[in-house]
């Protein structure tokens, strides 16, 4: 990887001059930003139905994150949750959690394959590749497919720039952390290259058992055949391995003992995938764009979280397991984008089919648990024997995901726009279950619609409403799990989840967008109404152990607010935020009848804040131009640990500062997190037993990020008089 940056900077002197680089102009008129998400295409925010947020490049310039999170976050009605060395979990009109209702694309295309979900996919991205990010709240499937219920967020990459242009920085915390970074990029002549590559690495931090790295690259290059038609090719290569730190119990949490249970628990990832774009303008009016992709991920993992490792209060004794879970994807997705002059109407129609085999295997381990007095929470956790012979999972699979979408908008008068939309999805695989020996095929399919609706009477307030569904399939690795308590040493044979439904959701908003003080303030809100059917839930036994559950109903409902105000050229204001409940309307919890609790109708679904707020205040100085100054502040209020609502954790106010100074081509800058040394957990989850005992995500303490880029521009029309 260091190879890579090296040929990164070398290459920018080549092609380099230097050149100051100018400073983004403040521009509060955030309904004219143009959307590509909403509607696989350029649309104005404004014209479309959808609760559509934008990150801007100097947005995520100004932040200098070390994990994705911390720019997502800024989005009202998201919360990213951390989960620790860029691990994450998210919650986008859903409580945090891990389950596939959320769609993660990387310029329009899903990193992984339908089936294959994985909460932590944004930590193979490249921050230093990002162009922007735009986040969907609620269901896109109509257009993005299955698990694009909660919202999709679509990691836009940087282009190559017509000048040529490099910049190379470095960051760095108090507790171990580094990371170098490069890119370079030009058009020469019809052909523009772009590279971009990082290299992290963190080391005995404060919290024990917490090193990782992460090697990134991506490369870009647009060919322009003419005016009207180009070829793209991408490539993303990454390779992570962190070690995996335990949750912590209560009694660490709150005397700030941040050590780990486990020393030997892990995950990694190694990632490859590359695409081929052919774009066609036949006409102003009319577009086409045919894309090849292929995938190649290998996935792993020792589990330290709550679930991977299966304790009983009380016992000397525990189960762990090593998994793999690794897939290759083949693809090819068309669209063709058509706009009429009958009532300035567009049509986006297009299809996907991805051929993916996979395979996964998961074995157990035999540990020691070593207890803290009283014999309630464990002090640490020993390898006794590894057990390849005890199979949790084993199988292999192809799926097969094919698809058609269609999205049609028309304006019959000026200010008013209705957007139709409805695709067709198909799911199916053919699997190899190696611990039951049983082969098979299985099949899920839906069709999906959304309509929507906007109108804009006025040239500083609009509003949108819509109607859309959501559609997700459980994933591969829910229905090919041993249920808790079958095979293995249970000495009862192995029963799978193979009845799991898909889930579905069908969704109602309404909202609309404020301009007012002549544009230098934009409000934005949303108002949902979300019902869920089968949502697959995770119950925890007693034993830590989890079991895949169907909910019946579930119900979804908030207000999502957005505030951005420019007063004048030297202030910054956003505020942001959602006030949410998400309910069980109809679980069926245990048969049991010495259970104390029969269903949870009517009770809140656990870890879901009915707060969630971020907001930040920018200073640009004009007595020192090239100087900013912000603060933020992150709020999550209050939620119940439990499914059966009795005990809450009292959510977190965390202040976060950044302050950054430019001299010529050089960007020196801190980040402050957590800058009041706030004790708070990210997440905190316990069982529905009166024995269950809570896990702790911690948050980290005061945190300083010291930082140093340097930008290279060439301005080429000066060059060229040279």
């Amino acid at each position: 990887m260091k190879k890579i940056l090296f040929a990164v900077l070398v290459l920018g002197q080549i092609l380099y001059g230097q050149n100051p680089v100018n400073k983004d102009s403040l521009n509060a008129k955030q309904l004219d930003n143009v959307v590509i998400t909403a509607n696989r295409g350029a649309s104005l925010k404004r014209e479309v139905p959808v609760a559509i947020s934008k990150v801007t490049q100097k947005t995520i310039n100004e932040t200098k994150a070390t994990a994705v999170y911390e720019i997502v976050n800024k989005v009202p009605g998201v919360l990213m949750v951390n989960l620790g060395n860029e691990q994450h979990s998210m919650a986008i009109r859903q409580p945090m959690t891990t389950n596939p209702y959320y769609l993660y694309l990387e310029d329009g295309l899903s990193i992984r394959p339908m089936g294959v979900f994985n909460h932590n996919a944004l930590l193979e991205i490249n921050q230093f590749n990002l162009q922007n990010i735009e986040v969907v709240r609620g269901p896109v499937s109509s257009l993005y497919g299955p698990e694009a219920v909660g919202g999709a967020v679509n990691l836009i990459s940087l282009k190559p720039s017509l000048q040529p242009e490099m910049k190379v920085g470095i960051q760095a915390d108090q507790w171990g952390y580094i990371r170098l970074q490069a890119a370079a990029g030009a058009t020469v002549g019809k052909v523009g290259v772009y590279v971009a590559g990082l290299t992290s690495a963190q080391r005995d931090s404060w919290m024990t058992y917490s090193d990782y790295n992460k090697d990134n690259i991506n490369a870009r290059i647009d060919y322009n055949i003419n005016k009207s038609t180009r070829l793209i090719w991408t490539l993303f290569s990454g390779r992570y391995y962190s070690d995996m730190s335990s949750p912590l119990n209560e009694a660490d949490f709150y005397n700030r003992t941040y050590k780990s249970t486990t020393d030997f628990t892990y995950r990694k990832s190694d990632a490859l995938r590359s695409k081929v774009t052919f774009e066609k303008e036949w006409n102003p009016n009319a577009q086409s764009s045919l894309t090849v992709f292929t995938r190649d991920n290998e996935l792993g993992q020792s589990p330290a979280y709550t679930g991977g490792i299966k304790w009983t209060p009380g016992q000397t004794t525990a189960k762990g397991e090593i998994n793999s879970n690794n897939f290759k994807s083949y693809g090819v997705l068309a669209q063709h984008n058509q706009k009429f002059d009958f009532l300035d109407g567009s049509l986006v129609a297009g299809g996907l089919y991805d051929n993916s085999p996979v395979d996964y295997n998961a074995h157990q381990l035999d540990l020691k648990a070593n207890l803290n007095p009283g014999g309630q929470t464990v002090s640490s956790y020993e390898i006794i024997a590894e057990r390849p012979d005890i199979k949790l999972a084993d199988y292999n699979a192809r799926i097969y995901n094919t698809a058609g979408f269609a999205q049609l908008t028309f304006r019959p008068v000026s200010n008013l726009i209705i957007t139709g939309g409805a695709r067709y999805d198909n799911m199916s695989f053919d699997y190899n279950n190696n611990i039951d020996h049983s082969t098979g095929s299985k099949v899920y399919d839906q069709f999906t619609f959304k309509g929507g609706v906007n109108y804009n009477p006025f040239s500083c307030a609009g509003f949108y409403a819509n109607y859309s569904q959501g559609f997700a399939p459980p994933g591969l690795t829910s229905i090919f799990r041993a249920k808790p308590g079958t095979g293995g040493s249970t000495g009862t044979p192995a029963e799978f989840y193979y009845n799991l439904k898909p889930a579905e959701f069908d969704n109602y908003e309404v909202g609309g967008w404020i301009g007012c003080l002549e544009k230098k303030m934009n409000i934005e809100y949303s108002v949902y109404y979300m019902e869920g059917k089968n949502e697959l839930l995770n119950v925890r036994l007693p034993d830590n152990s989890t079991d895949y559950r169907s909910v019946g109903e579930t119900l979804h409902k908030g207000v999502e607010l957005a505030v951005n105000y420019i007063p004048n050229s030297q202030f910054k204001i956003r505020a942001g935020g959602t006030y949410a409940i998400h309910e069980f309307v109809d679980f069926k919890l245990s048969d049991k009848p010495t259970d104390p609790i029969q269903n949870l109708d009517g009770k809140e679904m656990p870890s879901a804040p009915h707060w969630v707020a971020n907001s930040e205040v920018t200073y640009y100085p004009k007595w020192l131009p090239n100087l900013r100054a912000g603060v933020e502040w992150q709020l999550v209020s209050s939620w119940y640990q439990d499914q059966i609502n009795t005990v809450k954790y009292d959510g977190y106010n965390v202040f976060n500062g950044r302050i950054g100074y430019q001299y010529k081509g050089f960007e020196f800058y801190t980040n402050v997190m957590n800058f009041t040394d706030k004790l708070y957990a990210y997440n905190v989850t316990r069982g529905n037993t009166p024995t269950s005992t809570p896990s702790y995500s911690p948050a980290a303490p005061r945190t300083f990020v010291f930082g140093l880029q340097y930008h290279l521009q060439l301005n080429k029309k000066k060059n060229d008089e040279k």
